[in-house]
């Protein structure tokens, strides 16, 4: 039995053996909790501020809208240059942008417009970090430790999403808003840090391409010619834009349908996020990274969706969450791992920022549809509308697949 546990473990978190990867988890685990708690915190003053879920909405565009416009750009600009140098870049601005939302949320009545310009100017930063940190993951460990360094990066998403919601709650009710966001200014310092410990000689990086035209459309290209791609893209359109809104539709589900307050709020997305974390440790041990675990991660998705939205109360609701971040984070660590173990790792910068660029603009039209939705038939209208909309984009997924295999045996057949 302890042998068998000390195997789960190893395969579990196989990537940590190597050091710059190993660095790169610590550091950015305590980022990303950062960055939810900034999330997190960033909805609610919102929220209390408006009392609308249009504005809530409106937020998430202004967050996500950059993403349209550069992140497919940053995605060229990853494949060709040393991402490491540039993370020191885009993660020291995003410091920046922290305490720029610290200064405006200490201030007696901030001014919502700023809030939104600054929310816009930290999305153009994630249009241009995205894409690098989670191609760079590939450079840290070997070939054969791929798929688990990728799942284990999912991991480190999930886990600061337990801690950053929570921690927002606390700091929210207790000292204020300007802190959450001081607190996530400062965990960019331990970031900072883990990339200038790293051995850059270690780092399994591809010679540096030199710029060339058609960089863009040879991504898409690819995507194109790869059945796996385009259907996981195209399910992702529609799952995006109506589902997985949950910084949108999960916070007015709770104020709302629930009548609870900030605490109901951040305690749901952490056990929310707790299902997530359990998903994506399945994730990492059993490998679940083939188009079959996005079809079945979109259908469980769409199940656990519809039975959050019949719950009555907080209690039933935190277990209802728990299932739904279980199967959101199968479904979207699938469709995020398929890219990264499937297509070629010369295009990996670009194919990301594309699948960036699909979330982000899905975030960008879903979030004010949903938010609008919740104003004018409540806060269960969206809720159930994602599930409907899993439902569908799985059922058609099969369907799809299994015409490309068919279509593949007719032009193999003699």
């Amino acid at each position: 039995m302890r042998k068998r546990l000390l195997a789960t473990v190893r395969s579990t978190f196989g990537s940590l053996r190597t050091r710059n990867f190993r660095l790169f988890f610590i550091g950015q685990t305590i980022s990303n909790t950062g960055n939810w708690l900034t999330t997190v915190a960033l909805t609610l003053l919102v929220l209390h501020l408006t009392h609308s879920g249009l504005a809530i909405g409106l937020l998430m565009a202004a967050q996500y809208g950059p993403l349209l416009l550069f992140s497919i750009g940053a995605g060229a600009i990853a494949d060709r240059h040393n991402k490491r140098n540039l993370l020191f870049v885009t993660q020291g601005l995003e410091m920046v942008e922290s305490i720029v939302l610290a200064l405006l949320a200490f201030m007696r009545h901030p001014p919502l417009a700023a809030l939104y310009v600054t929310a816009a100017a930290g999305g153009t930063l994630l249009a241009f970090d995205n894409p690098l940190r989670r191609s760079f993951v590939t450079e840290m460990v070997p070939a054969e430790d791929r798929p688990n360094a990728v799942v284990l990066y999912s991991l480190i998403v999930n886990v600061a999403r337990i801690f950053g919601p929570a921690l927002a709650g606390v700091l929210a009710v207790t000292v204020g808003y300007g802190w959450c966001f001081s607190v996530d200014a400062a965990s960019y310092l331990v970031v900072l840090g883990a990339l200038w410990m790293m051995r850059p000689a270690e780092l399994r990086r591809l010679a540096p391409r030199p710029r060339a035209r058609g960089d863009i459309r040879a991504g898409l290209r690819y995507v194109a010619d790869n059945p796996n791609l385009w259907v996981s893209f195209v399910m992702l359109g529609a799952v995006g834009m109506l589902a997985y809104n949950f910084t949108v539709t999960l916070p007015l589900f709770a104020i709302r349908s629930l009548h609870g307050g900030d605490g109901a709020f951040t305690l749901l997305y952490s056990t929310f996020s707790a299902g997530a974390v359990v998903s994506a440790l399945v994730i990492a041990n059993k490998g679940l990274v083939h188009i079959r675990h996005i079809v079945i991660g979109s259908a469980a998705l769409g199940l656990t969706m519809l039975g959050l939205a019949t719950v009555p109360n907080v209690g039933v609701a935190i277990p209802a969450a728990f299932l739904v971040g279980l199967t959101s984070i199968l479904y979207m660590t699938s469709t995020t791992a398929i890219i990264q173990v499937e297509a070629d790792p010369a295009l990996h910068g670009r194919i990301l920022a594309l699948q960036t660029f699909v979330l982000g603009g899905t975030i960008v039209l879903g979030g004010p549809i949903l938010g609008w939705l919740a104003d004018t038939m409540g806060a269960r209208a969206p809720i159930v509308l994602g599930g409907i909309v899993c439902l569908v984009a799985a059922v058609w997924g099969l369907a799809t697949n299994r015409r490309v295999i068919r279509r593949a045996a007719l032009v193999a057949s003699p």
